[in-house]
């Protein structure tokens, strides 16, 4: 199909790619024409959709199934204070159109799954992975390999980053990086672990550059590169990938050849631990209260926390764990209850036998309970 050719208005928007002759007429008509599905609208994905969108990628697509949330505002800067409690692709689709009128933005208001991943993928040319889950990203490299589409990854993580392209010109794709996900628990989320709010600008617009040299077809890309940033340390890294060929998936004899959910590797079956519900311990704090043990961070305490609760960072539980009293009832608590959960299990190790787990934690605790207690 021949290019669209560009009018006076665009003519003018784009005229300082025009300019370059790496983009040109040309380049930005194949701009135009090109498609890019934005697995994700957090932190990654509200950068990548306004420079994508700025720079004339003619389709946009954007799958994400949260709605907006205020801790979101301090990195996610499509979203505004009237956006909260809006659903993220809604509010996405809405800025893109400001930025741009001339692209067309197709939101996806659902989550990425094994059932749906194929009919997103194979409408769009590129796929750029601005996911914060390790299932997903599984999920997203498969589908790339097995449908033959770039996929432009980026991750971050407290005050540090990554970026690559796999799955073009028979390079590797993120199974040769990381064969198997980690098992649970070994890797804490975003949400436990904070994110620096200016990262994510820094490693989506990476992305949404690497993105757009492979529809212009100029440059070096990331392929076979994974480029590794601290802000910390204000540095940037190169590590070199080679396709593995005994990669499950891209290899010379993969043994992944449909999609499923990446299962953790070494996966140790989780034993369930006995839960308290935030209404029952209030309760129970108005008649007889039992020990609370608080195992989130010195940050996270300074925020907020229980009356009466006594302070022992997950990481610092098995040390201090003569602190404790073996005896007496225990309801421990985190932020969500997954922190709490694995401690529960650790002290029961330990011979604790009166030892429970505040569901939902300190948030639920905040919605339910105690709305003074801020929300984080």
């Amino acid at each position: 199909m021949a290019a669209m050719p560009l009018s006076p208005e665009q003519i003018q928007r784009y005229s300082r790619h025009l300019t370059l002759p790496q983009v040109g007429i040309d380049g930005q008509q194949r701009l135009g024409a090109a498609s890019i599905l934005l697995v994700g609208a957090g932190g990654l994905g509200c950068p990548l959709a306004i420079y994508l969108a700025a720079a004339g990628v003619g389709r946009i697509g954007i799958v994400d199934f949260d709605v907006v949330d205020a801790s979101n505002l301090q990195r996610q800067i499509l979203f505004s204070n009237d956006d909260i409690g809006r659903p993220k692709v809604e509010c996405a689709a809405q800025r893109v159109r400001a930025i741009n009128p001339h692209v067309n933005v197709e939101p996806h208001e659902v989550r990425l799954d094994v059932d749906n991943a194929y009919q997103l993928l194979d409408a769009y040319d590129i796929v750029v992975d601005g996911t914060d889950n390790f299932a997903t990203r599984y999920l997203v490299n498969d589908a790339c390999v097995l449908r033959g589409k770039p996929n432009v990854y980026g991750s971050i993580f407290r005050f540090e980053g990554q970026v690559s392209v796999f799955g073009v010109d028979s390079g590797p794709c993120y199974r040769c990086l990381y064969p198997e996900p980690p098992a649970p628990g070994t890797v804490p989320s975003c949400a436990e672990g904070g994110v620096l709010g200016i990262l994510p600008g820094i490693i989506g617009t990476l992305q949404a550059t690497e993105a757009i040299k492979l529809v212009l077809g100029c440059g070096d890309s990331l392929r076979g590169r994974l480029l590794l940033f601290d802000a910390m340390e204000m540095r940037f890294r190169e590590l070199r990938i080679r396709r593995d060929p005994g990669c499950p998936v891209c290899g010379d004899r993969p043994t992944i050849t449909e999609l499923a959910i990446a299962e953790p590797s070494c996966e140790v079956p989780v034993t369930p631990v006995d839960e308290i519900e935030p209404l029952e311990l209030s309760r129970r704090l108005a008649a007889t209260p039992p020990g609370l043990l608080d195992v989130r961070t010195d940050e996270e305490w300074a925020i907020a926390h229980l009356d009466g609760a006594q302070h022992i960072p997950l990481a610092e539980l098995i040390q201090r764990i003569g602190e404790l009293d073996r005896q007496s009832p225990l309801v421990v608590y985190c932020k969500i209850g997954g922190r709490g959960a694995r401690a529960v299990r650790t002290l029961l190790e330990h011979g604790f036998t009166r030892v429970e787990n505040l569901s939902g934690g300190l948030d639920r605790w905040s919605t339910e309970i105690d709305p003074s207690i801020p929300r984080y």
